[in-house]
């Protein structure tokens, strides 16, 4: 495993629209493996491929207090999303910067869950930022 670069705003890379994961293979493995590690060295608690110039509808995240239980999401998309707003204000690929931007606060989405493709839907508390990202 590695840590990959993350992106940093205003960068305009970041305003990719993501493809379609359409090989679930060993790059993938190793991609999302390079993924988690980075997330966790910065520290996050959420990291899409575009944040590190993968331009691929891929996120990792864990929100546990013990950094012990990874999700990973492949091509996410947004299923429902509540009219209610949060405003978000960090990130990893913002730095030391505080952007205020809203998210559904309570989204759910679906998704195939890491390279095993097993699908999954999930109720993300205030990711969908993350999954419109990826």
């Amino acid at each position: 495993m590695s840590q990959l670069a993350i992106i940093e705003y205003p960068d305009p890379r970041l305003k990719r629209v993501a493809r379609p994961v359409t090989a679930f293979d060993e790059r993938l493995r190793r991609l999302v493996a390079d993924m988690a590690e980075t997330m966790y060295s910065a520290p996050g608690v959420g990291l899409a491929a575009t944040q590190v110039d993968v331009h691929e509808r891929i996120i990792v995240i864990d929100v546990s207090e013990t950094k012990d239980a990874l999700h990973v999401f492949i091509n996410p998309e947004l299923l429902w999303a509540s009219e209610e707003f949060a405003l978000c204000e960090e990130g990893l690929s913002i730095g030391a910067r505080r952007l205020r931007h809203g998210a559904p606060a309570l989204p759910r989405a679906g998704a195939l869950d890491g390279p095993a493709r097993t699908p999954i839907r999930a109720r993300l508390r205030g990711h969908a930022r993350g999954v419109r990202a990826a």
